[in-house]
């Protein structure tokens, strides 16, 4: 009994299970047989989906790399089609009306020759739309003017410009009716504007501008001049406002051309104004008989020296009701800022100026100078118009005749010193500067010369 050893029981190990994915282990101890065995890990989460969202970004990756490149390539092409040299031989003008729309520009581009592809135009003008639209007006192309080139004349509205010019000294209705001479202005005046309102310059405009349109624009020249000019004014002068400063201004421009002269014709004025004696500027005369027309066209009677009209300067005293012209800037600088000098008389001198006198002797020997400088003319002068004339020599006469001697010893001169001669203009005749448009007359070069006595 007590020989024998007595036999512990250990519990059964499990056999490996070779079809299991992990095999049991057998305890190393009682203590760890009687643990719970582990439980299995989950299994895996299956990835098919993900595999499925990367491959769709992929292929949209792929293909937008493929569009991409397609892109460069078509952007390559219409870059080397728009920027080749059009069909156009020589430089042409093109008229693009307003309201027209990509396609009939682009029509109207192929139709005068300038590009040989409307569609690609079209498409081109669309791209650069950001740059800004196509303008209307007058256009010139050169020769072998691109796609490309034509567009960018379009959108930066390089078009061509005319001008008209309006000479210092015309009447609003003379300037209405050069504005209706030039054919490339547009459309009616609304009413012939309020005299001395337009500023005379040469002004340069589209095709498609209306003449209302150039009217309005030297309105507001002639605002912004008076303005400035009269900012700028001696404080000396017997002028209350810049309406007499426009008044004033016409009667210098219709007196004398000369740039050199205004600014003592101008003193001559201002100090008759001062001494308050009378204008007696034979312009203002002929603006009282015929108004805006400007000019008689022939001489001015005696009668009509003393004749009662409101701008008749040798009946009425001081400044008229209005301008007799529309001055330039000069007249106007001239009137605001006058020579200071004592002059109250001017006559011709025969060199298409004038000579100046203080008193009245001085003048009178001026006036005989210029007497003589008369009896060496050979014939009649084509300026001898808008002259004073006595009553019945004008049926006398032939047209254009220069006018007799006239005045007694006594008699009293003109502020232009002429003792009844009228103003040394040529209107009316072939050397009227106002029907001659082949010249600038601010330009003294420019100007064709006077006939020397």
């Amino acid at each position: 009994m007590f020989g024998r050893k007595k036999k512990i029981l250990l519990p059964p190990v499990d056999e490996p299970d070779h079809g299991s994915a992990q095999p049991r282990l057998a305890p190393r101890s009682p203590n760890e047989a009687i643990k719970p065995s582990m439980a299995p890990p989950p299994p895996p989460k299956l990835r098919r989906r993900r595999r499925g969202m990367l491959s769709l970004l992929s292929g949209l990756l792929t293909l937008f790399v493929a569009l991409a490149i397609a892109g460069i390539f078509g952007f390559s092409v219409l870059q080397h089609e728009v920027t080749v040299q059009g069909p156009l031989q020589s430089d042409k003008v093109v008229v693009i009306p307003r309201n027209t729309g990509t396609g009939e520009i682009a029509n109207i581009l192929k139709d005068e020759g300038v590009i040989n592809q409307p569609l690609l135009f079209q498409i081109y003008a669309h791209m650069n739309r950001q740059r800004g639209q196509l303008k209307a007006g007058e256009f010139q192309f050169k020769a072998g003017t691109s796609i490309e080139d034509a567009i960018d004349t379009l959108i930066q509205g390089k078009a061509i410009l005319h001008a008209v010019t309006i000479p210092e000294g015309l009447t609003s209705e003379q300037i209405v009716g050069r504005l209706y001479e030039h054919e490339i202005l547009t459309g009616d005046v609304a009413e012939t504007p309020r005299e001395g309102s337009l500023l005379p310059d040469t002004y340069k405009f589209e095709r498609g501008t209306t003449r209302q349109q150039i009217i309005a624009t030297m309105q507001a020249a002639q605002r912004q001049a008076i303005e400035q000019i009269w900012q700028r004014r001696s404080n000396e002068l017997p002028i209350k406002s810049p309406q007499e400063l426009v008044i004033l201004a016409s009667i210098v421009e219709k007196e004398t051309g000369r740039a050199d002269e205004r600014t003592r014709v101008a003193g001559v004025f201002i100090n008759r104004l001062q001494r308050r004696m009378k204008l007696q500027s034979d312009p203002t005369i002929v603006y009282g008989l015929v108004g805006g027309k400007g000019t008689l066209g022939r001489g001015i009677l005696r009668s009509e020296i003393e004749a009662a009209t409101p701008y008749n300067t040798y009946v009425v005293e001081g400044l008229p009701p209005g301008p007799i012209a529309n001055p330039g800037r000069a007249a106007l600088e001239a009137v605001a800022n006058p020579s200071r000098t004592k002059d109250l008389y001017f006559v011709a001198d025969g060199s298409g100026g004038h000579a100046f006198a203080e008193s009245y002797e001085q003048h009178q020997r001026n006036v005989a100078r210029w007497r003589q400088i008369e009896k060496t003319r050979p014939a009649p002068g084509a300026d001898d118009v808008d002259r004073v004339v006595p009553d019945g020599e004008q049926t006398n006469l032939p047209a254009g005749a220069p006018p007799a001697l006239r005045g007694s010893a006594n008699a009293q001169p003109t502020a232009g010193g002429r003792l009844g001669r009228g103003f040394d203009a040529s209107e009316g005749t072939e050397k009227d500067p106002l029907k001659n448009k082949s010249f600038d007359l601010n330009s003294p070069k420019n100007v064709p010369a006077l006939r020397q006595p």
